[in-house]
């Protein structure tokens, strides 16, 4: 869910599939593989704008909805492969850690392998709009700061529409005019796939270790990642995060105009955090005290990220301030869903890795902590000089007797819940016990073990809170 209206009311849609003439993709080939969520809509597209459009799913439920929508389906494996262009899932590997089948194929016969937001990109250059792209990447916090921009840049008139990773899929956006800016989150699956995209502002926040079984190593994780970069010119902008080596070591490849910028510490000629205020050489930008959705120094990276987006748009340093000061965040990302006894319990469900998990868990003096799932390589370990902060630790899921170890070996307290529902009443009573004001889940861990996804995760932890809290008043009454 975006925190602000998809699109200012200027947005123009051109060609939803069955209208006008726009048909920038008349004669190409294109094969589409994936028809989940975000596949289906795109093919639809694509065929709507022209393309000789072929689908493929594994699935048969998928092939059965492609069918009933009119797509021509076909087993891409066998028989003739002779595309343009493949359009493929982001989820679907083309290298590692195996290929699929067609991806194989596309590969062997020179076919260029795509995400969506490369025929976007290539339609609204048809369409003569020279509307501009934004591009948003790192490891941690781009969801966050690609609301927050789109939230900016809503908030100030402009003509504004957001998606990619963060969804709405690129394909489901409207055209717009010159004057409009499209705002796209891009994981590195998607940055792996393109090939003429060019960002006018490029935003770098951080790297960490994730995705490495796709990647195949830091050093191919990073590649993709820094392809955010890639046919910039001198007059765009590169915004790049100063607090990971990884990061910084970009800097001499970026050939845009390069603002650097970090949560914590100051930074020449860029946007940093000092104290509470988000500033720049010319001065204080805002308070972040102001702006309860952005707590930490990782979402104060966040915000210098934003601000120098829109300061390169042409915001005032009021407007930014004032947008900083609205924005209600993001479901899952330290998103506040109860208090009960003065216990404030917090979803931090998308923390899928330790990194992220020690940025929400910087935040607080004292917590109780929900965590566990499926662990991703090194497990907790590196979060050991935050295990001061957590007074005790409730655990879930595949992983929990892995990280309950970890946590003995540092002296933690700690149980095995095993799953959420156990986990949420005894944190609660934890810290309703004294332990701690606040109840953490930030579970750094993946959480396909027992939910559909991290979204899931946190949809259930908000239901169980605030079955809590409907307990406790029916007590009371």
């Amino acid at each position: 869910m975006i925190p602000s209206d998809r699109a200012a009311p200027q947005a123009r849609n051109v060609n939803r599939p069955g209208e006008g003439a726009f048909r920038p993709f008349a004669g190409q080939r294109i094969a589409v593989v994936g028809l989940g969520r975000a596949g289906l809509p795109a093919a639809e597209r694509l065929a709507g704008w022209g393309a000789e459009l072929t689908a493929w799913d594994d699935g048969a439920a998928q092939r059965a909805a492609a069918e009933r929508v009119g797509l021509a389906v076909r087993d891409l494996s066998q028989g003739a492969f002779r595309f343009d262009a493949l359009l493929l899932s982001p989820g679907i590997p083309h290298l590692l850690p195996r290929p699929h089948p067609v991806a194989a194929r596309a590969r062997a016969a020179g076919v260029p392998i795509l995400a969506d937001v490369e025929f976007l990109f290539r339609a609204v250059r048809a369409a003569g709009s020279a509307a501009r792209f934004i591009g948003i990447t790192g490891t941690n916090g781009k969801s966050t700061t690609t609301a927050l921009i789109h939230h900016l840049l809503h908030g100030a008139g402009r003509v504004s529409e957001v998606g990619g990773n963060l969804g709405p899929a690129a394909l489901g956006l409207n055209i717009l005019g010159s004057e409009g800016t499209y705002t796209l989150e891009m994981s590195s699956y998607m940055l792996e796939r393109i090939a003429t995209i060019r960002f006018n502002s490029a935003v770098m926040l951080n790297i960490s270790p994730d995705h490495l079984d796709r990647h195949g190593s830091m050093a191919g994780y990073a590649a993709a990642k820094a392809n955010i970069f890639a046919r910039q010119l001198p007059e765009d902008l590169g915004v790049l995060g100063q607090d990971d080596d990884l990061s910084i070591a970009m800097a001499p490849a970026i050939n845009s105009s390069l603002v650097p910028i970090s949560g914590r510490r100051r930074v020449a000629g860029g946007i940093w955090a000092e104290g509470t205020v988000l500033r720049d050489e010319a001065g204080e930008i805002a308070d972040l005290r102001a702006a309860p959705a952005l707590p930490g120094s990782h979402n104060a990276q966040n915000a210098a990220a934003a601000a120098a987006v829109a300061l390169q748009a042409g915001l005032t340093r009021a407007e930014i301030a004032a947008g900083l000061a609205s924005f209600p965040g993001l479901p899952h990302r330290q998103e506040r869903v109860g208090t009960l006894g003065g216990v404030v319990f917090v979803n931090d469900s998308k923390a899928t890795n330790a990194d992220s998990a020690a940025r929400a868990l910087a935040s607080y003096d004292r917590v109780v902590w929900i965590a566990g799932g499926e662990a991703k390589a090194g497990g907790i370990e590196s979060l050991a000089p935050f295990f001061p902060r957590i007074a005790r630790a409730v655990l879930i899921g595949r992983d929990a007797p892995m990280l309950a170890a970890t946590l003995a070996a540092h002296g933690v307290p700690h149980e095995v819940a095993g799953t959420l529902d156990q986990a949420v009443p005894a944190a609660a009573a934890a810290a309703r016990g004294g332990a701690a004001d606040v109840v953490l889940l930030s579970p750094a861990c993946a959480s396909f073990d027992q939910f559909s996804g991290f979204d899931a995760r946190g949809d259930r932890f908000r239901v169980l809170v605030q079955s809590l809290m409907t307990d406790d008043l029916g007590r009371a009454a």
